[in-house]
Parts: structure tokens; sequence; C-alpha cells
């Protein structure tokens, strides 16, 4: 079979490595949470030909290149329909899934943040995540509040996932080998979805919050909080990268309740 270039404009790099394929494939924990689970570009299949080995789980693989739409086919011809050939970031997760699924994948790294928001998007069919991004990204999905990487993506992923940082891995293990290192994590949705705010309003704040990060955030949320009535909140003087998940959701209600 003919190999399948990789393509610049899609973000390609496929992992060659089948040690570091098989670890990240055994950190999927279906334990009764799902039994379908999406591979997102797999390329020529390294981490497909582990998944499809699994019997706890249905594999299913999507991906927008169509010169790997057209390898896959021939490499797996039994999956039929669980072979799709489309744009994941316009996915409609219910009408193709009708259940709980696993996403995993060694994502573009040039639309991971678009492909987070798309999970978040859809986190109530999606309890587990799998993925390799840059190594970048993947510090600032799992990093605390206080560090320079801390951040919009960090807040609404640690709202409602437990995110680990499982580990690195080197640029020489791809083709071709990306000009940064990479990672994989691991998030587990938390069994408490419901934040305890509205949930609208929490959004806007994290976002206004950060988009104007050097900001105190009285300054930032000027356009959503009543000042008069908010003028002894001390949060308020701190700078958004200061406040944990926990404590947007407590200004959250609190601009809710004196607007």
């Amino acid at each position: 079979m003919t190999l399948v270039r990789a393509k610049k404009h899609l973000g390609q790099h496929f992992l060659t490595d089948k040690n570091i394929a098989s670890k990240i494939v055994d950190s999927l924990r279906p334990a009764g949470k799902y039994k379908q689970v999406l591979e997102v570009g797999p390329g020529m299949g390294i981490l497909s030909d582990f998944l499809l080995q699994k019997t706890d789980y249905e594999t299913f693989l999507i991906d927008i290149d169509t010169e790997s739409y057209n390898y896959l086919k021939k490499k797996y011809p039994n999956l039929g329909p669980r072979l799709l050939n489309a744009d994941f970031l316009e996915l409609d997760f219910k009408a193709t899934f009708n259940d709980s699924l696993a996403v995993i994948g060694n994502f573009p790294y040039n639309i991971s943040s678009q492909i987070l928001f798309k999970i978040l998007d859809n986190r109530h069919q999606v309890p587990e995540v799998v993925g390799m991004f840059q190594k970048e990204v993947a510090e600032r999905c799992a990093s605390k509040p206080g560090s320079k990487e801390y951040g919009i993506l960090s807040v609404f992923l640690q709202a409602y996932y437990k995110v680990e940082y499982l580990f690195t891995v080197k640029a020489g293990v791809f083709n071709p080998p990306p000009k940064v290192l990479s990672a994989v994590i691991r998030l587990t949705r938390n069994d408490n979805q419901d934040l305890g705010c509205d949930e609208k309003l929490f959004w806007q704040v994290v976002k206004a919050g950060f988009n104007q990060r050097r900001k105190t955030l009285r300054n930032a949320l000027s356009s959503l909080i009543n000042k008069e009535k908010m003028v002894d909140d001390k949060t308020l003087n701190l700078r958004a990268e200061r406040l944990s998940v926990a404590d947007f959701v407590k200004l959250t209600n609190d601009i809710a309740a004196n607007r």
C-alpha cells in the first residue's frame, strides 16, 4: 500500500513509534463508562492498530484527509461506516453516536484548541479523552492558578474534567518531526457537571478576565459587574490567573447576585 503523505496545511505529523502508540491506547480506561471510542486524525493507523485489537469498546475513525481515508479503507476493509471521511470540528455527535464515547488521537497541532473546545461543547457525551498535543498546549491544559500557562482553556477544561499530564514525547518519533516537543494528556469527566452557577455567565466572566489578563478583574470585567455594589469584593483586585475554578464560580455567583 502506498504510504500517506503528511500534509503541512493539516498539521499532520505521523507517529512512528509503536511502543508510544500502545502506551497512548492503554491510557484509555473505559471501565463501564463508554463502549465506543473515536480516533481523530488516524493518518496511517498506528493508534488504530492497537485500538482495533481491544474488545471492550467499538472503535470509530474520523479523518478529513481523503488520502488517509482511502488508505485506511483498504487497510481496514471491515470498518465500513465506522470509518468517517469528515471534519471532526463539524461532527454532529448526537446524530453519529447513540451513546457515550471516548475521544483519542494524535491531534493536529494547528487546531488542538478548537478540538478541545469541540469536546467541551459535547462534554455530556464524552467522559474521557486521551490525546497527543504540543507540549505547550498540554501544559496549559493541566496548569494550576498562578502559572503563566494558566488561562481560558485551563479553567474551562478543569471545570468539567480532571486533567492529567501523562508523559512527554520527543520529536524524533514522528514523520515529519515537529519543531516542538509533544505530550499526552488524559481528561476524565468530573462526576458532578453542575458548576453551581449560571454557566453562560461563568464562560463570559472567564473569557473577559483572561482577554485582558494584565488588568485586575475589576477593570477586565467592567462590562459585566456593578462596581458600586461590588466595591468591597477583594477578588476583583486580583488578576484572572490567580483564580481557581471554584473562585470563578463564586465570582460568577457574586456578579449575578449584585446586578
